[in-house]
């Protein structure tokens, strides 16, 4: 079915993709008809996903994975692909923000996730070489970056100077951005800029005597991560301004508790009733099968289970399919198909 909005595209290549657990990859493909339509035709294998893609505008689309059961006509699949502006909006929707107590060099790590969301129809690139197609700002005086597990490849996702510069497209739909960088030893103040109101934001501070001070968060419960306590603020950005850290003398945490601690963040999170973030390892992305699986799994627990479900939990799995969904994406443009 075409939208009011749409068109089909003619004479695309569709690319039909079977994953399962002992061979991924590529099996056929095919040319969209005059309608926008294709076809293929094979024995499925009844243990594997399939999935399709196609190119337009020189930016690969993936559908949503479909199971082909025994007997039964394979379900109908569906891809819309955008065209491409460097000025269609994308808008920075939350921003959760988690500072960790000091290793033994005084440093403090900061696991940043951001998330982001094009509400229109076309897919948001960046207008040259030099310049990305999204960008945010990085608390001032922090270093370094790492590029945990995202909707976009790490080598898309860069730093410069205090700026985070996003040089991936982004589609319509959600993204979210997941990285660290450290706060250095000596610095007592974190200050990150907020931009525009109405960003919901999350701030967790594992050090005691930390203050907070962000227009429309207020301190609310403390969390218990990977056996750490933290306290968090929480609420809507009501204005412009910055959310401001004030960090008192440090107390150093040991090194091999620091790494530890940063690895165990991103499974606690989901405890706290945010954008939900799968169990991972941070810089090395999953392969597609592991991907399917964590996908399957999600919706077993939650298909069906509409009505029985609060709505701040459904909204959790719903950004949370749409992240592993973007995240299988990647890794099938990647070429990642083994585990």
């Amino acid at each position: 079915m075409i939208e009011a909005d749409s068109a089909p595209v003619r004479g695309a290549r569709v690319i039909l993709h079977q994953i399962a657990r002992d061979v991924q990859g590529p099996v056929d493909s095919a040319r969209s008809d005059g309608r926008g339509a294709f076809r293929f035709t094979l024995r499925p294998d009844t243990a594997a996903l399939y999935l399709v893609s196609t190119r337009h505008a020189g930016i690969e689309y993936f559908s949503s994975p479909v199971v082909a059961k025994s007997g039964q006509p394979a379900p109908g699949v569906r891809i819309v692909v955008y065209d491409t502006s460097s000025n269609a909006p994308v808008s920075l929707t939350a921003r959760h923000f988690v500072l960790t107590r000091p290793a033994d060099d005084g440093s403090r790590t900061v696991l940043d996730v951001i998330v982001l969301r094009n509400a229109g129809r076309l897919t948001r690139v960046a207008p040259d070489t030099l310049h990305g197609s999204w960008s945010a700002a990085l608390p001032a005086g922090t270093v370094g970056l790492q590029v945990n597990e995202s909707d976009v490849s790490a080598e898309a996702i860069r730093r410069s100077g205090d700026s985070l510069i996003v040089t991936a497209a982004l589609a319509p739909g959600e993204k979210q951005l997941t990285i660290q960088y450290q706060v250095p030893a000596q610095r007592r103040i974190v200050e990150l800029p907020l931009g525009t109101p109405g960003i919901l934001l999350n701030v967790l501070v594992e050090e005691p005597g930390v203050t907070v001070l962000a227009p429309g968060v207020a301190l609310a419960d403390s969390q218990e991560i990977a056996g750490r306590s933290f306290q968090r603020w929480t609420g809507t950005v009501t204005s412009s301004g910055s959310v401001r850290l004030s960090i008192p003398a440090a107390h150093r945490t040991p090194a091999w508790l620091l790494a530890a601690l940063v690895g165990g963040l991103a499974l606690g999170l989901v405890a706290v009733g945010w954008y939900a973030l799968a169990r991972r390892q941070p810089g090395k992305p999953r392969s597609a099968p592991d991907l399917v699986d964590a996908i399957a799994e999600l919706d077993a627990r939650y298909v069906g289970r509409r009505n029985q479900t609060s709505e701040d939990e459904w909204k959790c799995y719903e950004v949370e399919r749409a992240r592993l969904k973007g995240e299988l994406e990647a890794a099938l443009a990647a070429g990642g198909w083994r585990r």
